[in-house]
């Protein structure tokens, strides 16, 4: 699909602030009501969103949740800026300007039907939105969510009741909300927090899929968003086992709807070496193409 047949797709919206969540870590979970883009919303898309109106770009968020009923779209973020930390200040009741959703989402391939997902940090997002999405697909098996941070996770953890034959046995806790839609998923971190497996989550990933056995490894596709090492390990480990993995990017963005060409990355096409926008061409890309090896 092309950056051009994406845009027909994205929604302008005048979007009210519903609930603003503010964590440890300086970490915040908004949600904002946008009907339209919660009616289109992939796992792996994004919105782009003005922060206050003393800042005059736009800034990308992964959409962690999205409710085509209800009509709202929910975002994680931690501030790195100062648009970021403004929009950090916003209340209930106000209203922001969304663009979404945009790129291209993840593409889930039935002939593997288990799917492991991979979230680091602000990368946690959109494994969320895939756990939402696929949870009641009878294509596939419930997934596994692994995630990891170095901060307090910004969402109600629980030791979990979801037995999963072969998790390293320091691996107890898992999100709450997931465990209630009985999506099972545990916590990584090397910052010694409760629960959690010592190390980071790709190695916590290697861990189980290496006890789960041949028959499990080659129904299984990873999916991975989060920081630069993280996503090249994600990489490594797909072509350790020889496994399908899709990457979702994260780059700074100006326009984000492909005009700007300021978030372009090199990708490994058929015909050789590319630069693609991340922002409409991706951010959803084959680990193969990111990193070759």
């Amino acid at each position: 699909m092309s950056g051009g047949s994406l845009r027909g797709t994205i929604q302008l919206e005048v979007a009210q602030i519903l609930s603003h969540e503010h964590h440890a870590g300086n970490q915040h979970v908004l949600r904002v009501h946008a009907p339209r883009a919660a009616r289109s919303a992939e796992p792996g898309s994004f919105a782009h969103i003005t922060c206050d109106r003393s800042v005059p770009l736009r800034r990308p968020l992964s959409i962690m949740r999205a409710d085509p009923v209800d009509g709202w779209l929910e975002f994680l973020y931690k501030p790195v800026g100062a648009g970021l930390a403004r929009l950090a200040d916003r209340v209930p009741g106000e209203s922001l300007s969304v663009l979404a959703p945009i790129g291209r989402g993840f593409e889930f391939d039935a002939s593997r039907p288990r799917i492991v997902a991979i979230g680091g940090g602000v990368g946690i997002p959109p494994m969320i939105f895939v756990a939402e999405r696929l949870r009641g697909d009878p294509r596939f098996a419930r997934p596994l969510v692994l995630m990891g941070s170095e901060l307090p996770f910004p969402f109600d953890v629980c030791e979990s009741e979801i037995d999963l034959p072969g998790m390293p046995r320091a691996a107890t806790h898992c999100m709450l909300l997931l465990e209630q839609w009985g999506v099972p998923s545990r916590l990584a971190s090397n910052a010694g927090l409760p629960g959690a497996y010592r190390g980071h989550v790709t190695e916590l990933a290697r861990e189980w899929l290496a006890a789960a056995g041949a028959a499990a490894v080659a129904e299984t596709q990873l999916l991975a968003c989060g920081p630069e090492p993280m996503l090249r390990a994600a990489a490594a480990l797909a072509r350790e086992l020889d496994v399908p993995c899709q990457l979702a990017l994260e780059e700074y963005m100006a326009c984000g709807v492909g005009g700007c060409a300021g978030c372009t990355v090199r990708i490994e096409t058929p015909d050789g070496p590319a630069m693609k926008r991340v922002c409409v061409d991706g951010p959803v890309f084959d680990s193969r193409a990111v990193y070759p090896g």
